[in-house]
């Protein structure tokens, strides 16, 4: 009886912080993400800044093209609470979210083209407007830091 008890509670115990864990695993993630596309966009930015040649940053760019492609399934319904400075509106305004996120995409593919092209200065103009989208994105559904 005593071994029944016990394992009725630890299954309550699991079904109870098992979506927080599987929650927090899920912000954990596209926090990380997140950063990754920090430093790249620090390393683009050295190039631009420095008029390097930009057909070095084509794998820093396709990752974060991968990355924005998943991007929405980062957001799953529930994860909107804890360690996250992602606001309703995500939520709910799926529809704007989701085309912000398109944006980003089309504006990194941009962003490659010039890359891969080796023009510095459309390489220029298409990383300073590939920040501008980011922050597009920032205003509407990102808080404040903590």
């Amino acid at each position: 009886m005593k071994f029944l008890k016990s394992t009725m509670i630890l299954a309550s115990l699991v079904a109870v912080t098992a979506p927080a864990l599987a929650q927090g695993d899920v912000i954990t993630a596209r926090r990380d993400g997140l950063k990754g596309v920090a430093r790249h966009m620090e390393g683009i930015k050295a190039v631009v800044d420095q008029r390097g040649d930009p057909r070095g940053t084509g794998m820093a760019i396709a990752d974060m093209i991968r990355f924005f492609e998943g991007f929405p399934a980062r957001f799953p319904a529930g994860s909107g609470s804890g360690e996250t400075r992602a606001l309703p509106t995500i939520w709910t305004d799926r529809a704007g979210f989701e085309a912000a996120n398109g944006n980003m995409v089309t504006q990194l593919r941009a962003l490659q083209t010039a890359a891969n092209a080796g023009d510095q200065t459309a390489f220029g103009a298409a990383f300073q407007q590939t920040g501008a989208t980011c922050g597009a994105c920032h205003r509407p559904y990102r808080g404040p830091a903590r």
